[in-house]
């Protein structure tokens, strides 16, 4: 008597869940690089953002807008007087104390530091750094500068603005938003 057996045999399972890994490492890859370009995308929205926020802040106090100008990381030092109306709505600012405090609010922001972990600033960009330039025509260029998630290319080297060159650390993770407008 002949039997007619059906099925799969052991060799066929095993391809099959060869092809099966391959497409699932496949798939978890392009999560990944997926993951990393979203963050990089959520890095550049970051510093637009913060490089118009300087800006505004620049048009509301333009008796003071040569004084904005500098190289900023995170390490000014909190101003005696607050000049938050938010937190104080009675307070009452000269134009140079209004001046420190948005760039003590401005370089917090771009830091990080409204977001912590175990001490650390982990909102704001990666290892931040933004330049201001100020004309005496008003033109202003503002530069953020942070690191970027991968190696790639410097993002400053093909610049010819040796002011936009200047800003942040060279390397070949170095991400850079240049915004240059006029305040008149």
């Amino acid at each position: 008597m002949r039997k007619n057996d059906r099925g799969f045999s052991l060799i066929e399972v095993m391809v099959a869940l060869v092809i099966l890994v391959i497409g699932l490492v496949g798939v978890f890859n392009l999560h990944v690089v997926a993951k990393r370009g979203s963050f990089e995308s959520f890095q550049q929205t970051q510093a637009s953002y913060y490089a118009n926020d300087i800006v505004n802040r620049m048009k509301l106090n333009r008796s003071q807008l040569a004084n904005y100008a500098g190289t900023f990381s995170g390490n000014l030092s909190e101003p005696a007087k607050s000049c938050d109306v938010a937190i104080a709505a009675n307070a009452i600012c000269t134009t140079a104390e209004t001046r420190q405090w948005d760039l003590y609010q401005w370089e917090q922001l771009f830091s990080g530091a409204a977001e912590q972990v175990g001490g650390r600033n982990v909102g704001g960009l990666d290892t931040p750094t933004a330049c201001v330039q100020v004309q005496g025509n008003g033109t202003v260029t503002v530069v953020m500068a942070w690191r970027g998630i991968r190696e790639v290319s410097d993002g400053a080297a093909n610049n010819s603005n040796s002011f936009v060159k200047g800003c942040g650390t060279a390397s070949d993770r170095r991400r850079i938003y240049v915004l240059n407008t006029v305040i008149i």
